[in-house]
């Protein structure tokens, strides 16, 4: 069940899937449905399908990941959390629905941006005593969220391996002081057609690290959400991420 297929990632899994010979999208779902006719069934909520299902894409608004956690509990099938944004109230929730179903969430599918992560780790092991970390994002101007939940996956990655407790700093324009070691700042950009830019700095003495990552379209995400459909089916309950996933290529 592709849930938001009518979203920008939506077209675009609906776009990767139709070259895949190993999966089928079996239902969509979507709160306003499009004039177009689709090759599968579609229905504004998920409850209103009681037909196959191997798995649930969520890619709607992150409000909405309550809905379909419910569903797949009902159904007994694993769900990919790919909507950013939650509350701390919904991200509880999806850890707890973990423990009735497989639960693979993500706030970004692309192999590039986790593999950045990655990258991002291993330099601040070796550069946190002596570099200040800033993280800069930019996304088109339809995007809702800021700083994009991608940015913050980096910031939450980087902060898993320093031993001192970051602070998180969105916004310098009240700050009048210098700033403190123990920070990484997080800058969000929007404007045009922007797909995803993010980059993270080490800015130390005398010398400047950039380790960044371009999208140079949607379908490298859907690539990403369908090769986690692949991973998760038939999984045990649990919360997985595209680290777990990565392990096993």
């Amino acid at each position: 069940m592709l849930a938001g297929y009518n979203g920008k990632m939506g077209r675009a899994v609906i776009e990767a899937a139709h070259e895949c010979h190993d999966l089928e999208i079996a239902a969509g779902t979507e709160i306003t449905p499009p004039a177009t006719v689709l090759p599968f069934p579609v229905f504004s909520k998920p409850s209103d399908y009681s037909g196959g299902l191997d798995v649930i894409l969520d890619f709607t608004y992150h409000s909405e990941t309550k809905i379909y956690l419910e569903y797949a509990k009902e159904r007994k099938v694993p769900v990919i959390v790919a909507s950013t944004g939650h509350t701390p109230e919904e991200l509880e929730f999806i850890k707890s629905a973990s423990e009735k179903v497989a639960v693979f969430k993500s706030a970004n599918m692309s192999i590039g941006i986790n593999l950045l992560a990655e990258l991002a780790k291993k330099a601040a092991v070796i550069l946190k005593d002596d570099f200040d970390i800033e993280i800069i994002e930019k996304h088109h101007n339809k995007k809702l969220d800021a700083p994009s939940g991608t940015a913050l996956l980096l910031a939450d990655e980087i902060s898993s391996v320093l031993d001192d407790e970051y602070n998180y700093i969105y916004d310098r324009h009240n700050a009048k002081a210098p700033r403190s070691k123990r920070e990484i700042g997080l800058h969000a950009i929007r404007g045009g057609t922007i797909i995803g830019e993010h980059e993270i700095i080490f800015a130390g003495p005398n010398e400047l690290i950039t380790l960044s990552h371009s999208a140079q379209s949607r379908g490298m995400f859907a690539a990403g959400a369908l090769a986690a459909a692949r991973f998760i089916i038939g999984k045990p309950c649990g919360l997985y991420g595209m680290s777990d996933m990565l392990k096993l290529q």
